[in-house]
């Protein structure tokens, strides 16, 4: 056996770079059907991500009526303008960005956070917060999945939880994390949609890779928008 026995086919690792460079949060939606076995597949993809202490604290609801999308969406559209208002210097710029893509999409999956995820103590005694680290793999392998079958996906976090959690009836102690808008696109955007509005740009290596201690004059994070 050699130290690149494990190793994948230059073909292969160039795919799986292709996929993460070309993800994108998609927003602009055709209204054709999803191929054949497509979101069960998408489903599957979440399965197979990384969760703390194997605790798998996603579950997902297919909203298929679409009375209740429309309901989702005008949550959605409540949180647009709040956030709008909090941006003062930017409001109409904000405004002017399409946030999601309720509408026209095939799909929507809500993502929850399952209450039974307080008796996972393996990973969680001091960082409680990696049950919700735990759905951003199981939602980053959905994104990258459809990414490799030509789908669009867009994660929709422009809700009161709350409100949303009423909404759909969840159990007590569950809570909505995440709105996903699957469907076809007419094409994927050549940047990130923000970063082509002007919101802000890809940090650089040297930006985010210290050694040992944070450096000094290196800062702590980036302007608010």
């Amino acid at each position: 056996m050699t130290l690149d026995s494990h190793r994948y086919t230059d073909a292969e690792i160039d795919a799986v770079w292709k996929c993460m460079r070309e993800r994108r949060d998609m927003r602009h939606f055709l209204r054709d059907p999803l191929p054949e076995g497509c979101l069960d597949r998408l489903v599957d993809a979440a399965q197979f991500a990384p969760s703390v202490g194997f605790m798998q604290p996603w579950r997902f609801l297919r909203i298929t009526d679409p009375a209740l999308r429309d309901e989702i969406r005008e949550l959605v559209e409540a949180e647009r303008l709040v956030t709008a208002g909090a941006l003062p210097s930017r409001n109409q710029e904000f405004l002017e960005v399409k946030i999601e893509g309720l509408r026209e999409c095939a799909e929507v999956l809500a993502v929850a956070l399952m209450p039974q995820r307080e008796r996972h103590v393996i990973g969680r005694r001091t960082m409680p917060q990696m049950d919700l680290a735990s759905i951003g793999c199981a939602v980053q392998n959905m994104w990258l999945a459809a990414r490799a079958e030509g789908v669009g996906l867009g994660w929709v976090s422009f809700f009161d939880p709350e409100q949303l959690a009423r909404l759909l009836e969840l159990p007590a102690g569950a809570s909505p994390v995440a709105l996903l808008c699957i469907g076809r696109v007419a094409a994927f955007y050549p940047r990130p949609m923000f970063e082509q509005a002007g919101w802000g740009r890809r940090l650089a290596r040297a930006q985010i890779l210290f050694e040992n201690r944070w450096p000094e004059g290196a800062g702590g994070t980036e302007p608010a928008y």
